[in-house]
């Protein structure tokens, strides 16, 4: 007679797990964890870009008479409308191909409220500094204090927001008193305008750094603690080309109160080709 046994045991077995690495040669595992790497910039890299915001508007800023509300009609409208010394803020549309319409905001340029700009900085992709070419001789200083002002704020703009491009604009160039060998009105006006500014602003950098403040190179009561005008060039000697806030691009422009723009031939004749083709290219780029 069989006995049969019993036993309320019950014996479990645990599987072994073998990490995938382990049939791998050290060349592989190499590999690997640089691909892992690289994946991982690129996820950092790319949060941080979209992460990043930038405005949509164009900023029209600079000192009083320097024709920003004469651009600003000129830009949104079939021709240059009459305009006075803007005591407040205007804000137009103007048509952009292939942008579509684009935001202008023009900021007025006296002293008590220019710096208005700033509230407008973080909506803007570009910045257009206008200057009036055929008096930059007389007014230089006071002229490079106010574009100074400006420099600060874009180098003073948080990580988080991308810098707005900026253009200095040699505009009334059809002003220009110039010799018949010297160039054209545009080019004589934008290296008059380049080389007046980058000297007015070496000599602000200079007192900085010499400790001496900017009070008394500008208007009264300005701040001596402003910066941005900062240059990788030799020296550290102010130069637009070496800015380390970023590209400055110039242009020469011009217009005239009523001119009309030809629709039929399709051409401006109001002295704003290059401004338009410059805002073209900056609001296209991706």
């Amino acid at each position: 007679m069989g006995v049969e046994l019993q036993s309320d045991e019950t014996v479990s077995v645990t599987p072994e797990v073998v990490p995938f690495t382990n049939g791998l040669s050290p060349q592989s595992l190499l590999l690997l964890s640089l691909a892992l790497v690289v994946g991982l910039l690129l996820v950092i890299t790319f949060s941080r870009r979209k992460s990043r915001s930038r405005g949509t508007a164009l900023l029209l800023v600079g000192p009083s008479d320097a024709g920003k509300t004469a651009i600003l009609s000129t830009l949104a409208f079939t021709g240059t409308l009459p305009s006075h010394t803007s005591l407040q803020v205007n804000t137009s549309l103007m048509p952009l191909s292939p942008v579509g319409t684009l935001p202008v905001i023009d900021i007025p340029g006296h002293p008590r409220i220019r710096d208005q700009f700033q509230e407008h900085l973080v909506n803007a992709r570009a910045v257009a500094f206008v200057v009036d070419a055929s008096t930059i001789s007389r007014n230089g200083s006071t002229v490079a204090e106010h574009l100074h002002h400006v420099l600060h704020a874009i180098t003073s703009l948080p990580p988080s927001h991308l810098a707005p491009a900026l253009l200095i604009l040699a505009n009334k160039c059809d002003l220009m008193k110039i010799a018949t060998s010297s160039g054209s009105p545009t080019e004589v006006a934008i290296s008059r305008v380049r080389t007046i500014l980058e000297r007015e602003l070496e000599k602000r950098r200079e007192a900085q750094s010499g400790g001496m403040g900017v009070e008394g190179l500008g208007a009264e009561g300005e701040r001596s603690d402003i910066g941005g005008l900062d240059c990788s060039g030799p020296g550290g000697i102010f130069k637009f080309a070496d800015w380390e806030g970023g590209e400055v691009d110039f242009a020469g422009t011009w217009v005239n109160v009523g001119e009309l723009k030809d629709e039929k031939e399709g051409v401006a004749t109001d002295g704003l080709a290059s401004l338009r083709s410059w805002l073209g290219a900056t609001f296209t780029a991706t």
